[in-house]
Order: C-alpha cells, then structure tokens, then sequence
C-alpha cells in the first residue's frame, strides 16, 4: 500500500522541477502579469457575485493559461487536461494539486470574451514589448 503524499514531498518535487530547468520559472521571473490586469479585468467583465454562483477564476491566472496554450501548442481540452496533469503547470498558474482548475469550456470562454473585447492582440502586443524589454 502507497502512502499519502505529504505536503515536503509536494515542495521536494516543486525543487526538483526547479532545479531540472523549469521554463516555466524563468518566465515567471522575466515576466510580470499583473500589468495585464486591468486590460482582462475590462475586457472579461466579471459579475459582481450578487446573483451567487461559483466566484470567477482570476483573469491573470486565465491569462496565463492562453500563455500556456500558445507556448506549448495546447488545444481547450489538452490545456484542461496538462493543467491537472502537469505540477509545473500548476505552479505557472499558482493553484496547487487540490484546486479547482478551469476546464475546456471556461478556457474557451474567456478566449472568445478577450476576442469580442478586441484585446488579444493589445494584449500579445504588451507581452511581445514586455518580453523584449527583459531579454
């Protein structure tokens, strides 16, 4: 019988990752997301939770995933799926392995909502500027 993974062992494998190469890390420290912020949060139009329901994922987080999808070439389905498979990937977001984590469906909303606010290029066009000015 297995025992129960521990929250060290979860960290200990995060160290592991980090310490073989984790692309994902170095974007992360290259890269800061929250300038994108008020772009998503204007463009995605988020209720105000009055009429209940479950709160919405954080935009930058959402973002991050369509990051996601373009680095690593992932369709809706693929992107939910190596979102709950992959600890990098949950790292990259900053959820961890008990977390809800956005299915297909939501990931494609959100990408059809950028889409109908015009965004996605203002946005790809911000992170080009602000990948080039840290390279």
């Amino acid at each position: 019988m297995a025992r129960q993974a521990g929250f060290w062992d979860y960290e200990e494998h995060l160290a592991r990752l980090t310490k073989g190469g984790d692309p994902l890390v170095t974007l992360t420290g290259v890269v800061d997301f929250e300038p994108f912020r008020y772009r998503l949060e204007k463009a995605l139009k988020r209720s105000d939770g009055a009429k209940g329901g479950r709160p919405p994922y954080d935009p930058v987080m959402m973002f991050k995933v369509l990051v996601l999808q373009a680095l690593y070439n992932l369709s809706d389905d693929q992107g939910e799926f190596q979102i709950r498979d992959r600890l990098s990937f949950l790292r990259f977001l900053g959820l961890t392995p008990n977390a809800p984590s956005p299915d297909a469906k939501t990931i494609w909303l959100v990408r059809e909502h950028l889409v109908q606010a015009g965004h996605p290029q203002k946005l790809w066009r911000i992170w080009c500027i602000d990948d080039s000015l840290s390279g």
